[in-house]
């Protein structure tokens, strides 16, 4: 067992899993900052909904459906120039955090959106009835209600970020599939393979329990 560990640097491996984890934490953090607004705007703006605007509903899901088509690996390359604008640079964990987010943010707003659908509508007109404004039904009802959907497509979100983080390595950002694609792939080196995979899989599992228990403590509420 020891021998067919020989090409591991557990230094190395420990370095890489925490620019996996400094990826994952930023980009969720702002897939979720703007991928929220956004999910509740493509709500609203939908037909029968509270501000009925079918142009500009229009406009964002073209948008969200555009940066969901493009394959994560293109969407890296494609967007070099501005995350060079961005951030200073392309590569490292500072660089793949705009990609990752461009990725993963339309992605989420889909899944918001879908889960402000699920709200039943008779709780909304009840409110407008009662004189409630858009802001507030929007924060006192809509999410309020929508809460543990939303909780499960962050983790939703935060498991195909996972795998976007490993792709990310292919162009220099750094991390795991960064670690995955010089060593165990390009140096035909195994037991790095596995042992970057097996702690993928890992963190991929720890994820999806920690937003099963949030989603479930969130539907006892």
């Amino acid at each position: 067992m020891e021998g067919f560990f020989a090409n591991i640097d557990w230094g190395e491996i420990g370095a890489a899993s925490i620019d996996t984890l400094l990826m994952l934490g930023g980009s969720l953090l702002f897939s979720v900052i703007l991928g929220l607004p956004l999910g509740v705007l493509l709500f609203l703006t939908g037909r029968g909904q509270l501000l009925e605007q079918r142009g500009v509903n229009l406009a964002l899901s073209f948008l969200v459906n555009v940066l969901r088509s493009l394959p994560f690996i293109i969407l890296l390359i494609v967007m070099i120039p501005l995350t060079l604008f961005l951030v200073g640079t392309s590569l490292g964990v500072a660089g793949a955090i705009p990609p990752l987010v461009a990725g993963a943010a339309p992605f989420f707003a889909r899944l918001v959106e879908t889960a402000l659908r699920g709200v039943d509508r008779g709780v909304i007109e009840a409110s407008e009835a009662m004189g409630a404004t858009t802001r507030q039904i929007v924060l006192g009802v809509l999410l309020p209600e929508a809460r543990g959907a939303i909780l499960a497509g962050i983790t939703v979100t935060a498991v195909a970020l996972v795998g976007y983080t490993a792709m990310a390595g292919v162009v220099g950002a750094g991390g795991l599939g960064d670690l995955a694609m010089r060593f165990g792939y390009q140096r035909f080196q195994t037991d790095v393979m596995i042992v970057t995979v097996v702690l993928l899989l890992v963190l991929v599992q720890v994820l999806q329990s920690f937003g099963d228990w949030l989603v479930a403590r969130a539907g006892r509420r």
